[in-house]
């Protein structure tokens, strides 16, 4: 459901549930989760349709990329990458229209990726916050946010545990 998100522009189209699997209208705005996390690791389960392109905020500051570049070599801006900053080791990626599983773990500003099981970012330091950034006070805990402008894609599970440290 959409219960515990909001839009970062509620006047703009938005996002919907269908058959347990959020989606995106064309043009969405950015959705929001209500709550606040620091350090946490965040498991996705996603599909995007051809040529499409989307990402994840953590902490409403960090990008990790969905993006359609099946088959490609690893870059800065493909699927898996910290949008800009630290390009995937491999490319990891399935077909468009394939379910892909993404899990991403964020302590202070250490990064680590997991694409559909391949080990894609490992323990990489996050330098400044992304082009989808909407709070620059990098110390504090923010939301994460699912971008919906770019083309279709769809959710079946976002599932955030906060990690307690020593």
């Amino acid at each position: 459901s959409l219960a515990g998100w909001r839009q970062l522009l509620p006047a703009e189209p938005g996002w919907y549930v269908e058959n347990g699997v959020l989606k995106n209208r064309e043009k969405a705005s950015d959705l929001l989760s209500e709550a606040r996390f620091l350090n946490f690791e965040v498991k996705l389960e996603y599909r995007y349709a051809k040529g499409s392109n989307s990402g994840m905020a953590l902490r409403g500051r960090y990008e990790i990329q969905i993006f359609d570049n099946f088959g490609q070599a690893p870059d800065w801006h493909g699927n898996g990458a910290l949008y800009s900053r630290i390009a995937p080791s491999t490319n990891a990626s399935k077909a468009p229209g394939e379910w892909q599983t993404l899990t991403a773990r964020i302590v202070g500003r250490d990064l680590t990726v997991v694409l559909n099981g391949v080990k894609i970012i490992d323990r990489k330091d996050v330098v400044g916050p992304t082009a989808m950034c909407m709070d620059p006070d990098e110390d504090k805990p923010g939301p994460l946010m699912l971008q919906g402008d770019h083309g279709p894609v769809e959710f079946r599970k976002v599932e955030v545990t906060e990690l307690q440290l020593r």
